[in-house]
């Protein structure tokens, strides 16, 4: 049996991955909150969504970027409204020039991929991008996956709060467990990492079905977006704050205000009796110093002590939807053979 703690986008896209190889009828979801669900300590419903270069540069950032678009991509072409994933163009601009190595490795696989000419940017920016990027209706994503898994793929899926990370390990039978915690991992019984903290972010849902682009604006202290939620009957995302070890749920109106000047000034067309803001929301990023981590740990659980293999997959913060398909693909590598073990045909 295989275990995934927690069912936010990093978690699904564990199972995902899992019985895409064959091993749905063998996996189980252990999850306090679901899809469908509402709650500050269950972020990914609250994110944008999309694919940007909001992410670091270093290697493995770079990686899951990669492998997440071209899963994202091949996905919005093959069942894009149903999974509730579409092409969308976009354009991103930086504050301050971003690494060579990030616009390079971004440059060789994203789709329509141009760099805006010095003389075509706004005042104030160093550098900005076009490109194809995929815009994510996130919470009708996250139900899409749940239907998928366990629907098509028999994944069983148990309601439960746990008190330690080992409680996954539900029978003698359990051959790993995938930790999937996010923002519960700094404080988890056997994870407790001191690397993690949250990072609120602020955004208003709007209607402005005339707006039909992905826009950011990438600043020393701030992010600005402006994201169509496809499938939506013309909703917009609009942001940002990215404020490390905030962990309020509440919205405030001064933050509101700013999100609406700075996104009415990075897309005028906002400016429009055709644009509604239909309400403010707040959500808590699962930050960690260092980038995420996708590792896996031999543990002990029991009197006996017997040797158990937990995977962690956390500490995604803003890019759970772009990076975690590869995070997950790694995650699934990290213990292929206590997996081909279980000796089931691969559906692929």
């Amino acid at each position: 049996m295989l275990i995934l703690l927690r069912a936010g986008v990093i978690g699904l896209n564990v199972a995902l991955v899992l019985a895409e190889k064959g091993y749905g009828r063998h996996t189980t979801v252990i999850a306090e909150h679901l899809p469908g669900d509402t709650s500050i300590n269950y972020t990914s419903p609250w994110a944008g969504a999309n694919f940007s270069a909001i992410s670091a540069s270093d290697p493995n950032a770079l990686r899951w970027d990669k492998l997440g678009y071209m899963h994202l991509l091949s996905l919005a072409a093959k069942d894009g409204k149903n999974a509730f994933v579409k092409e969308t163009p976009s354009v991103e601009y930086w504050d301050e020039l971003p690494s060579r190595e990030k616009i390079d490795s971004m440059a060789a696989y994203l789709k329509d991929f141009k760099e805006i000419a010095t003389q075509d940017l706004p005042a104030g920016v160093a550098f900005g991008i076009k490109f194809t990027t995929i815009t994510i209706n996130a919470p009708m994503h996250l139900l899409y996956l749940l239907r998928k898994l366990t629907q098509e793929y028999g994944v069983q899926v148990i309601r439960k709060k746990l008190p330690r990370v080992s409680s996954g390990y539900l029978s003698k039978d359990t051959k790993v467990v995938f930790n999937c915690t996010g923002n519960a991992a700094k404080e988890l019984p056997g994870v407790q990492d001191s690397k993690c903290f949250p990072t609120r972010g602020q955004i208003l849902l709007a209607r402005a079905s005339h707006v039909q682009q992905n826009i950011m604006r990438h600043g020393k202290d701030y992010e600005t977006y402006v994201i169509p939620r496809p499938y939506s009957n013309g909703n917009v995302i609009l942001g940002g704050f990215m404020q490390k070890n905030v962990g309020t749920p509440d919205t405030f109106g001064e933050e509101s205000e700013s999100i609406l000047t700075r996104t009415t000034d990075l897309l005028p067309a906002l400016n429009s009796n055709e644009t509604e803001v239909l309400g403010a929301f707040a959500g808590l990023r699962p930050s960690r110093e260092g980038g995420a981590r996708v590792a896996r740990e031999n543990v002990q659980v029991g009197d006996a002590g017997r040797r158990v293999v937990v995977v962690h997959n956390y500490g995604a913060g803003g890019t759970g939807y772009q990076a975690g398909y590869g995070m997950a693909v790694e995650a699934v590598n990290t213990v292929t053979e206590e997996i081909n073990a279980l000796d089931i045909q691969s559906h692929l």
